[in-house]
C-alpha cells in the first residue's frame, strides 16, 4: 500500500489527525518551527508552552533551545499526544483547545502551523499577548497558502455539482490569514516588539502524488471527513489530476511546492 492511500485510509476511519502521516513530511514542516523560533529572543525562560505541538517536532526543537524551562505541549488530538509523549518522555503534554488557553505564568507561547485552524484567531492572539508577562514572547506560524493551486482546487472540486451540499462548510474550517496590519494592530497595545514577515519554501517533492499526499495529511482533511468511501475516492481523484496539471514534473524528477507562510513574534512590554 502507498503512503498516499495509508494516509486517506488513515483520516477517512477518524476525525483525529494522524501522527504518522504528518511525519512523512517532518524534515520540511520541522523548518519553519526552526526559523520562527531562531527570532524568539533569547533569555531564560520558566516555561514555555507549544500550542498545537503535533508529534512533537515542534516541541523537541524548543525543549533543545530553552533545556532550563518546564516545555509543555498543547494538542486536541489524541493520536498526534501519543506519537509526542513516545518521543519525549520527559515534557508534559495535556489535550485542549487552544482557543481555550490561558497560561499566564507561561514566558514563551509558541504556535508552529495552529494557530489558523482556530476561530477568531487574531483576537485569541491579542488575549494570549496581553496576558503574557513581561518581556514574555508569542510566536506564531502559520500557512498562508489559501491562494496556492493546492488549496484553490480542493474549494473548486467542492463547488462542483457532485460535492456541493456535503462540503458547503468545508473551507469555513479553516480561518483566513489576515493583512500584516491585522496582527501589527491586535498585538501592538501589548508588545513593544512586532516582528511580522512571510517566506515562501519551495519544497523539491518526489513528484504531484507526495504533494496530495502532504496537504491530504492536513489541508484536506475537512474536505474528506464528510464523504463516504466512494465520495473520497472520486473527490481524491479529481484533485490528484488538478495537482499534477498544478504540479508538472521537473526534468530531472520530482515538482516543486512553492509554500508561503506568515511569521510572528511579538515580545509583551516590560511595563505597561
Amino acid at each position: 500500500m502507498s503512503d498516499a492511500n495509508s494516509v486517506m485510509q488513515t483520516n477517512s476511519t477518524t476525525r483525529d489527525w494522524s501522527a504518522q502521516a504528518y511525519r512523512r513530511f517532518e524534515r520540511e514542516r520541522s523548518r519553519p518551527a526552526a526559523e520562527l523560533l531562531s527570532r524568539v529572543p533569547a533569555r531564560a525562560l520558566r516555561r514555555a508552552v507549544d500550542l498545537g505541538c503535533g508529534p512533537g517536532n515542534s516541541t523537541a526543537l524548543i525543549a533543545e533551545r530553552f533545556p532550563g524551562a518546564e516545555i509543555i505541549g498543547l494538542d486536541s488530538s489524541p493520536d498526534m499526544l501519543t506519537a509526542a509523549r513516545s518521543r519525549l518522555p520527559r515534557v508534559t503534554f495535556r489535550q485542549g483547545d487552544i482557543v481555550d488557553f490561558d497560561d499566564p505564568a507561561a514566558d514563551l507561547v509558541f504556535a508552529n502551523a495552529a494557530m489558523h485552524w482556530v476561530p477568531n484567531h487574531i483576537a485569541v492572539m491579542r488575549r494570549i499577548a496581553e496576558r503574557l508577562p513581561p518581556l514574555g514572547c508569542l510566536a506564531v506560524q502559520m500557512p498562508d497558502n489559501e491562494n496556492e493551486p493546492t488549496h484553490a482546487l480542493m474549494r473548486e472540486i467542492a463547488a462542483g455539482p457532485r460535492f456541493r451540499v456535503k462540503l458547503a462548510d468545508a473551507a469555513a474550517a479553516r480561518q483566513p490569514i489576515g493583512a500584516f496590519a491585522d496582527y501589527d494592530d491586535a498585538l501592538s497595545p501589548f508588545c513593544d516588539e512586532v516582528d511580522i514577515w512571510r517566506t515562501t519554501y519551495v519544497h523539491c517533492l518526489a513528484g504531484s502524488d507526495a504533494i496530495v499526499a502532504w496537504v491530504e495529511s492536513a489541508g484536506l482533511r475537512p474536505f474528506l471527513s464528510p464523504l463516504d468511501a466512494d465520495e473520497r475516492a472520486e473527490y481524491l481523484a479529481l484533485y490528484r489530476e488538478g495537482v499534477a496539471r498544478a504540479y508538472p514534473p521537473r526534468a530531472g524528477g520530482g515538482a516543486l511546492l512553492p509554500f508561503p507562510r506568515l511569521f510572528i513574534v511579538a515580545t509583551r512590554r516590560e511595563k505597561d
